[in-house]
């Protein structure tokens, strides 16, 4: 970890008023099974005195969570999902905090031949026509929002699940395991693949197409208390970017998330 960095962070925590309130952050499986978060929050909690409670579902549920009330600050990759969110007052401060990549990975021998395939649609498509083996998330989170998109622009409905389609219902990890072991095709977020690719048979196939982009916001319920709005500022703040842009570098070579607080936001 670079030292600077951390040297700079800690001295931000000197003085940090004494709470025990606890923040609940809903956010997706592929913030937590890539460890991210598990390294980032003891630093907010050290610098505020609040104690960050994740819990970790696909994006639609926790967009559910909030709309009740169970949490009050969110961090997903749904964007047209979280517009229609913010359009309707259901949350508020939209925020560009990060983003990475979709991919389909699938068996080494690649039976459907997505191999090379740069476009999701055709490599969706190709995987239909062939009745691949395919695990979907089939769970609302963002992962399967994206699907749900590549099977509209590939102007077709998805599969009922059964024979060659699997919804697995789980979340990032599980799905790559299930994936791997029946020896399937899915679509993960790259962070995700990275994190547990030396686990698995599965390897990269299909990539590197605009479409693939996968982008990650926070964002509050209207009125949220003052540890979620300090937990959604600190997601942005440079000390937390820093931190993002070399996280995975160590172990992957690379960073498993390209912080993005600042930037243009298109999505």
């Amino acid at each position: 970890m670079n030292r600077v960095w951390l040297t700079g962070l800690l001295a931000l925590s000197c003085g940090a008023p004494s709470r025990r309130q606890d923040v609940f952050l809903a956010t997706t499986t592929s913030a937590r099974d890539t460890g991210l978060l598990d390294s980032l929050l003891p630093f907010f909690e050290q610098r505020t005195g609040y104690k960050v409670k994740v819990v970790a579902v696909g994006t639609g549920q926790a967009i559910a969570m909030a709309r009740r009330g169970d949490v009050q600050i969110v961090l997903v990759h749904a964007p047209e999902v979280e517009r229609a969110q913010v359009d309707s007052g259901n949350l508020v401060r939209r925020r560009l905090v990060m983003h990475n990549d979709f991919l389909f990975v699938g068996p080494p021998n690649d039976p459907a031949k997505l191999r090379g395939l740069h476009d999701p649609v055709t490599a969706l498509r190709t995987v239909a026509d062939a009745q691949a083996p395919f695990v979907s998330r089939g769970d609302r989170s963002g992962t399967h929002i994206f699907e749900q998109k590549l099977w509209r622009l590939a102007g077709r409905e998805p599969p009922p699940p059964g024979g060659w389609y699997v919804e697995a219902g789980q979340g990032m990890a599980a799905t790559l395991q299930m994936a791997d072991e029946k020896h399937a095709y899915t679509i993960t977020d790259r962070g995700t693949f990275l994190a547990w690719q030396s686990k698995l048979e599965l390897v990269p196939l299909a990539e590197g197409d605009t479409l693939f982009y996968n982008v990650y916001h926070i964002m509050e319920v209207p009125n949220a208390d003052a540890g979620a709005r300090a937990l959604a500022d600190f997601f942005v703040s440079p000390e937390a970017q820093a931190f993002i842009g070399k996280f995975g570098t160590t172990r992957f070579g690379k960073p498993l998330f390209i912080p993005d607080a600042g930037e243009s936001d298109k999505w």
